[in-house]
Formats: C-alpha cells, structure tokens, sequence
C-alpha cells in the first residue's frame, strides 16, 4: 500500500505487481495471480482526473537453462491470468530464442554487472517486429557507482540497437522509487533522445499492456485514437463558377 501511494504521489496512473520466479534458486510453481482488489480495497485516484490508478500483474521468470522455456511455450491456464509476462535470459542463447520464438510482452536486461554477451542486431530486430520491448533496471544507476557505470555502459550498448524500444522498471522500495520526467530524464544519459525517453515511461509502456491483451486473447486489441477536427475555413459567398475563376 505504501508503495502504491508513492506511485500515486509521483505521477503514475499504473503499476504492475511482479511476481518473480527463478527457477535456479529453487523449484517454484506458477500460481494464480492474487487480484488486486483483494491486496487493496481502496485505490487512489490519479492526480487530474477522475479515475482511480490501474494495478496490473506481471510474471517474470528468470531464464538460465533452454528446458526452463519450456514453460512458456505450453499453454498453462495460470500464465494466460497475468496482465504482462517478461523473461530475464541469462546467456546468449536464451536471449537469442526471447527475442525470436517465446511468447512474451518484455525482455528483461541485467545491467548491474558486464553482460558475458553482445547484443545482437538480427534477435533484436525480430523482437521489436513482434512487438516485444526490452526492459532496463534503472534503480542501480542510484544505488553505487559501480553499478551506474554498468548500467549505463550495458544501456548505451542496447540502445545502439534497439532503437529505443524500451520501458523502465524500479525495485520495490519507495525510496528508490523515481516519477515519470525523472526517469525520462535518466535515459538520456543511456543515449536515448528526448521522445524516445519520454516515450519509455508512456507509449512504449501502454504498447506492452495491449501486446499482452494481444497474448491473453490470441485475437488482437483495438485501440481506438479520436481525430482532431480540423478548424474549417468559413466559405464565402461566392458562386462555384466565380470561385473557381478566382483561383484559376
């Protein structure tokens, strides 16, 4: 709940509950997803409007071994309940068959130590025409220096290629917690430009909730967009002989 108000306070309109799973550590289970009305009775309304902040679920498995990728490609009732689901891939060849053939909405980039790997352009291009984004941890880029040299090295290399398709994530601590213009403010030290960065914080995250809409209905999403209205020019009086004389 605290953390939820701190994401109100700061400007966001919504979250996501990350439910992580790695499967090196310890055998884990993909549960259902606890609802959020259940976790908060009462949610805030977003500042400026009259609507109450949007918490979603997410599932991110962290990936070391092909045979953990298994899991995604079967058609588990429980994975199909989260709102986003994201892979954290550990070597090359699992970051290879993210971009390229699971059935994820992000891909999620360690960035706190050198990457035993290169980013490569053709997965990278593959995954963005899937419409799959990739995800920094902007969070130790505040903790240590080490740790900002790293993230900043490993972004600024991702960026190179990907285009700027990427979002943010933070870890769960208020304190660590940055609002919206912050974090846009923060990519543009990772080489993004000013839209790009403004975009990973707005756009790019809405575009991964629909590609996950997309996913849970195997159909596809509409998202309709109202077209301003151009400001019409009063006519004249003038008959349509006269008026085309006239701009002849």
């Amino acid at each position: 709940q605290n953390i939820l108000t701190v994401c109100f306070s700061v400007g966001y309109s919504a979250v996501a509950l990350n439910h992580v799973i790695d499967f090196k550590e310890k055998k884990q289970e993909i549960v259902k997803p606890v609802s959020p009305s259940e976790l908060f009775p009462s949610l805030p309304i977003v500042q400026g409007t009259s609507k109450r902040i949007k918490v979603l679920t997410r599932l991110t498995l962290v990936v070391s071994d092909p045979s953990h990728c298994n899991l995604l490609r079967s058609t588990s009732a429980n994975i199909r309940l989260y709102d986003i689901i994201a892979v954290f891939p550990k070597t090359e060849k699992l970051f290879h068959i993210a971009c390229t053939t699971l059935d994820v909405d992000l891909v999620c980039i360690n960035v706190t130590e050198k990457l035993p790997f290169y980013f490569r352009r053709p997965p990278v291009n593959m995954a963005i025409d899937r419409g799959i984004y990739f995800e920094l941890l902007y969070t130790p880029a505040i903790k240590d220096s080490t740790m900002r040299r790293y993230t900043i090295s490993n972004a600024i290399s991702l960026m190179q290629i990907c285009k700027g398709k990427v979002s943010s994530q933070s870890e769960n601590k208020p304190l660590e917690l940055r609002g919206p213009y912050d974090v846009a403010n923060l990519g543009l030290l990772f080489g993004l430009s000013e839209s790009e960065a403004k975009a990973a914080v707005s756009t790019n995250c809405r575009a991964t909730m629909l590609h996950g809409e997309t996913r849970k209905s195997a159909c596809g999403v509409v998202y309709t967009v109202k077209k301003p209205r151009k400001v019409e020019e009063e006519e004249t009086a003038v008959p349509a002989c006269k008026k085309a004389k006239t701009q002849a």
